[in-house]
């Protein structure tokens, strides 16, 4: 019975260390495509649904910092590579990488 309970705790203390620490390595939890304060920029409308046009969007893009830049290219190659019906940002993706690198 004492080694029935010792793996049992063992078991949930390893659970519990490892929640821990996926949640320690992971920042929010969204990506940067989620975060309105750097997407308003790019649309026209609060509801943030109607992108700017192709100029009005690269000087938007060309005003973030290059890290801003990389977060966003990075988010949107992460979400090609796990393309499902939940990815709402394929028109910004195409616009960020026609533009992607553009300073």
């Amino acid at each position: 019975m004492n080694i029935k309970m010792t793996c049992l705790a063992a078991m949930a203390l390893s659970m519990a260390a490892g929640s821990a620490l996926a949640a320690a390595t992971s920042t929010s939890g969204t990506s940067a495509l989620d975060d309105p304060a750097k997407m308003q920029p790019f649309y026209t409308d609060s509801s943030m649904k109607t992108l700017r046009g192709s100029d009005e969007f690269t000087k938007a893009w060309k005003a973030l910092t290059p890290e801003d830049q990389k977060m966003m290219m990075t988010a949107c190659v992460d979400e090609a590579k796990n393309a499902n019906a939940a990815n709402s940002h394929p028109e910004f993706c195409s616009n960020v990488k026609a533009n992607g690198g553009s300073k």
